[in-house]
């Protein structure tokens, strides 16, 4: 079907282009229909043949082959072979194409002028090969650079479960250390994050009150490892109605402050607002730091959730953290 409309496509310009010359030249009231038809219906598909032969076969077995001098050669050879047999054709409408302004034209002033206008044809081929080799290898690399993006965004995405997972263990191993109470309830509030980072997660955009109710049950789950003693303050103002956004994109920056921040200290608490505003969100979170609490592995969680916004959200996102004495502040500004 592609090889159909590749030939229709072709047909129709040249049907156009000399449809268009043939017009014009009709105005001129020396040339009579018959002249017209000569010059455009005979002469004019040998030099569209040109056109082909050099497309078609010159090109794809010297040219693109790096074949130069092997190429130069043959173009002649060939230029001039058409040379000699639109002289022959012309000895058969000779009062139509091998006069002119009354006078005979001989072999050699005939075949220069055809000559030159073989060469166009020719260069008018090679301009039409370089530009669709042009764009289908555009068209390739675009593809290529897609592929290797949705890759790399898998593979990212791929990084935040586990990392995820790790986390929150650690948690629920801890309350079950201790022997806690609420250890079933935070296994039960993990099986339901999980459900839905494996399930519901799996698009390019997830809605926006889903991804924000699976921050609340991370927080909730929070809330349960650190008992009473979790101060934490988390606001969403604004319509989360009919927004989409990329799926586990801020959690990276609720983990890191529950990891690296102090929850139980009620005079600093952990503040988080998401506000939306006519399509556009913003995150702020803000922790108190606890200076014993360092990673010394190192986390993947920021520099993964940074990757990410410049693959999904180019330039249309604004991340600003300020890593202060005692407090840790990131603002993200995204446009849905």
């Amino acid at each position: 079907m592609k090889r159909y409309w590749q030939i229709m496509w072709h047909v129709l310009v040249w049907v156009g282009i000399i449809s268009f010359f043939f017009y014009f030249a009709s105005t001129n009231s020396k040339l009579t229909l018959e002249h017209l038809l000569v010059i455009f219906v005979v002469f004019g598909g040998i030099n569209i043949g040109v056109f082909y032969i050099n497309y078609l076969w010159l090109i794809p077995a010297y040219l693109d082959k790096n074949r130069y001098l092997r190429y130069i050669l043959m173009m002649i050879t060939t230029a001039i072979i058409i040379g000699i047999g639109k002289y022959g054709v012309g000895l058969i409408f000779k009062s139509y194409v091998l006069v002119h302004d009354g006078k005979a034209l001989s072999f050699w002033e005939y075949f220069s002028s055809t000559l030159f206008t073989s060469l166009l044809f020719v260069f008018l081929s090679i301009v039409l090969k370089f530009s669709v080799d042009w764009f289908t290898n555009e068209r390739v690399q675009r593809d290529l650079e897609t592929q290797r993006l949705s890759a790399e965004l898998s593979f990212l995405k791929s990084q935040v479960n586990p990392h995820f997972l790790f986390n929150s263990l650690n948690s629920i191993y801890s309350l079950a250390y201790q022997k806690s109470e609420t250890t079933p309830e935070a296994i039960l509030k993990l099986s339901e994050i999980m459900r839905y980072m494996l399930y519901e997660s799996n698009d390019n955009k997830v809605d926006l009150e889903k991804e924000i109710h699976y921050l609340q049950n991370y927080i909730d789950l929070q809330k349960i490892r650190f008992g009473h003693k979790a101060f934490i303050d988390f606001k969403v103002n604004g319509s989360i109605d009919n927004q989409r956004i990329a799926p586990l994109l801020l959690i990276s920056f609720i983990e890191n402050a529950f990891k690296h921040g102090v929850a139980n200290d009620p005079n600093s608490p952990i503040k988080m607002l998401i506000n939306v505003d006519n399509g556009h969100l913003s995150f702020y979170i803000e922790n108190k730091k606890h200076n014993n609490n360092r990673d010394a592995s190192g986390g993947i969680g920021l520099n993964n959730v940074k990757r990410r916004l410049n693959l999904l959200y180019p330039k249309k996102y604004n991340l600003t953290i300020r890593d202060e004495a005692d407090t840790y502040i990131c603002e993200l500004s995204l446009v849905l």
